[in-house]
């Protein structure tokens, strides 16, 4: 596969072939247990074809199909352990890589955006691509001043194949959703489709990147690079080097685990405290570790990338959210019911009763009781079996909650990070984190304590 195919009946081909491919395994399937084979067995090979049929085509297609792909796979800790095994490598797969686009085509964007002189704005171009995402993939270069630079190239092509893959998700869904137990599929492709045009303006990222960049320059934890220059489908960002988090969860040390899960904490809730947004693409193959922390060289950073999906909080997050919390860990069940009715959480013509919606938050918030709280994909799975048995109170509780749009992304982006700390198998200082940077989460008085010993 060598180019983005732009033609909507070549895409809508590729993925109409996916629930064709479900059905005919599930045939297979079952003629393999009408001749005797164990139930375990064939069912561990099903899973295993449709992986590999599923992201094969996501990978190749590259757009929407892709993006849905990247989204599914923080989600992978949810999952079973016999459903998880045969997606798992998929996953991380598709969090790095794409086929590439042919050099001509890249050359094509870069002569039109640039101009014809384009190669005189670098010292050094590498033809071949460093990385390859859902909309645009990564060059390597050394910019004229002879900074090492990112070039990121969008697809030519790339909005309309988004939005046509996405599309034709969103009919599938309900095809798709056996294959992630536990996960409503149809709200995740809503919204990436309602993300589709921000993404692909490179002006919007590259304001939101530089904000990032500005604001934590000098800071010890975490690493933006900063913008060099940007145009219409092109994106020139200064390089970074470092560990990509995928391999930090396949093979990292326990250190780079803790660490990297504490740097991620601190970042999704210090980022819209410092800079009113929120990344909202917290996949592993926009994280980096790189050496160099506050203990020196042996000690770790955390390299931040892509800020093509943000949500703007002017006021970081919402005070709702921390208030909320807090009163759930006192056990304050009226106060927490009476401000998730104000905030929409509960609608007007809904009744539920206090003490049974303490009951359902309790066992989430549970990485915030502790002063450490290990994640670990069991803990998730538990989490997610619970809320996904139709038999379980917390299932017909959590049917009559409601998630109002402005913490739809706020939502979507915690549970993502979450499902990545537990990908690391990380040990976080989460409260530490949420007492630092989270409104509301500490009392009035414990918080203006807090600032005037800062300002002391």
């Amino acid at each position: 596969m060598s180019d983005l195919p732009r033609k909507a009946v070549t895409r809508t081909a590729k993925l109409a072939a996916l629930p064709l491919g479900f059905a005919g395994r599930a045939t297979w399937g079952l003629g393999k247990r009408i001749v005797g084979e164990s139930a375990e067995i064939v069912g561990r090979e099903l899973q295993q074809r449709t992986a590999d049929q599923l992201f094969k085509v996501l990978g190749e297609l590259k757009g929407g199909a892709m993006k849905f792909g990247q989204a599914l796979s923080v989600f992978e800790s949810a999952l079973p352990e016999e459903v998880a095994g045969p997606y798992r490598a998929a996953l991380t797969k598709l969090q790095e890589a794409a086929p590439p686009m042919p050099t001509r085509t890249v050359h094509t964007v870069l002569e039109e955006r640039l101009g014809e002189d384009w190669r005189q704005l670098f010292a050094e171009f590498d033809d071949k691509p460093s990385a390859a995402a859902s909309i645009g993939q990564v060059h390597r270069a050394v910019w004229h001043d002879g900074r090492e630079v990112a070039v990121k190239v969008q697809y030519p092509g790339a909005g309309e194949a988004l939005l046509s893959d996405l599309n034709q998700l969103g009919r599938f869904a309900r095809l798709l959703g056996p294959l992630v137990p536990g996960i409503d599929i149809k709200p995740l492709i809503n919204e990436l489709r309602d993300r589709v045009s921000e993404e692909l303006d490179y002006g919007l990222e590259a304001q939101a990147q530089q904000a990032h960049a500005e604001e934590f320059a000098d800071d010890p934890d975490v690493v933006v690079p900063a913008v060099v220059h940007q145009g219409e489908q092109v994106l020139i960002t200064e390089w970074i080097d470092g560990v990509p988090l995928s391999e930090v969860i396949a093979d990292g040390t326990q250190e780079q685990r803790d660490r990297a899960g504490q740097l991620l904490a601190r970042f999704l809730f210090s980022g819209p405290a410092r800079t009113g947004l929120l990344h909202a693409d917290p996949h592993p193959g926009n994280f980096r570790l790189l050496p160099g922390g506050p203990e020196g060289e042996e000690d770790w950073r955390l390299g931040v990338l892509d800020f093509g999906t943000v949500d703007r909080l002017p006021g970081g997050l919402p005070d709702t959210i921390g208030t909320s919390l807090r009163m759930t860990l006192e056990g304050d069940a009226e106060a927490v019911y009476d401000l998730l009715r104000t905030e929409g959480f509960v609608k007007e013509s809904i009744e539920l009763d206090p003490d049974a919606v303490l009951d359902y938050l309790l066992p989430i918030i549970e990485p915030a009781v502790v002063d450490e709280f290990t994640f670990t994909r069991g803990w998730m799975r538990s989490q997610a079996a619970r809320i996904a048995d139709p038999r379980s109170p917390a299932h017909q509780l959590g049917k009559q909650l409601n998630l109002p749009p402005a913490y739809l992304l706020i939502h979507r982006v915690t549970l993502s990070t979450i499902g990545v700390l537990c990908q690391l198998g990380a040990a976080v200082r989460l409260r530490e984190e949420l007492e630092e940077w989270l409104p509301g989460f500490l009392p009035e008085d414990d918080a203006g304590e807090d600032e005037s010993a800062a300002e002391a």
